[in-house]
């Protein structure tokens, strides 16, 4: 018994070698750490740890350990494994490791099941999947004109002081 199937007169015939030089496909574009998107991202590994202070317009990835403050007009991504203590502003968060500190998203933030954060969020939407963490402090929902109103406002205290 054969393990493969027999060719047929029936089936496809294939074309004869011809004597054309082969025609070569180029490979495609490399694709390096800024793509060309409309928004750039810059991508941190697993084995980097940096301190400081991240700023742009572009989208940032990060799988390592980060300590200061990321200010961007893009997304951040924060992969799972990845340690971050920051403050964070950005457009979109999107949270799979571990983030303290404080985070402000203009759109939407979403922690997911291997997230955890502990620190105060303000964000337009929230998604949060089973299985994730978070201790602090949440705002969400509020218009872009309420949420400067809330920004200014200071709690009063329950027992009645003013100041």
């Amino acid at each position: 018994m054969a393990l493969w199937k027999e060719p047929t007169q029936d089936g496809p015939v294939e074309k004869p070698l011809t004597d054309e030089p082969a025609r070569t496909v180029p490979p495609p574009p490399r694709r390096e750490i800024f793509s060309t998107r409309e928004r750039h991202e810059s991508v941190f590994g697993a084995g980097v740890l940096i301190e400081g202070k991240i700023e742009g317009d572009g989208d940032v990835r990060i799988a390592g350990r980060f300590k200061g403050d990321i200010q961007i007009k893009g997304d951040l991504n924060i992969d799972r494994g990845a340690r971050l203590t920051a403050k964070v502003n950005a457009e979109n968060v999107t949270i799979g490791g571990e983030l303290e500190g404080n985070i402000v998203a203009h759109a939407q933030v979403k922690l997911l099941e291997s997230g955890q954060l502990v620190g105060d969020l303000k964000a337009s939407t929230l998604t949060v999947a089973a299985g994730s963490r978070m201790r602090g402090h949440v705002e969400f929902g509020w218009p872009a004109s309420e949420a400067v109103k809330l920004d200014g406002a200071k709690p009063q205290s329950k027992t009645g002081a003013t100041g």
